[in-house]
């Protein structure tokens, strides 16, 4: 049996939803999906936001879960946060350009070389 419970961990999920608003989580199957995609992550290398000695990956993505140390994302919010992130690194992209394109032309300007003065 699975501690705690999914009706618990859907309690935890749902906890910052204020009335009216639509739930981040409603089934078991968005608790299995998410938890399992957490558990990849920590299996890639991610960082395990709670003690994990001695649990499976999947064991520490639920108890992170429970303890609110990671956030499941309505689909929305999930496409805004990636638009974000990809407008960020668009923007550092560019930087990185014009920093090489200005370093390229401060690279191309010849030199002042000074001649000696004919007397």
């Amino acid at each position: 049996m699975l501690h705690p419970s999914y009706a618990d961990l859907i309690k935890v999920v749902n906890s910052d939803v204020e009335a009216g608003e639509d739930l981040v989580v409603s089934s078991r199957y968005s608790i299995v999906m998410a938890t399992s995609k957490r558990a990849r992550q920590i299996i890639a290398g991610d960082e395990e936001l709670v003690d994990g000695r001695g649990k499976k990956p999947l064991s520490i993505a639920v108890e992170e879960l429970n303890q609110g140390k990671i956030k499941i994302l309505s689909e929305e919010a999930s496409q805004e946060q990636t638009q974000q992130a990809a407008e960020t690194e668009e923007a550092a992209e560019q930087t990185a350009e014009e920093a090489a394109a200005a370093q390229e032309q401060t690279e191309q300007e010849p030199e002042e070389t000074a001649a000696p003065a004919e007397e």
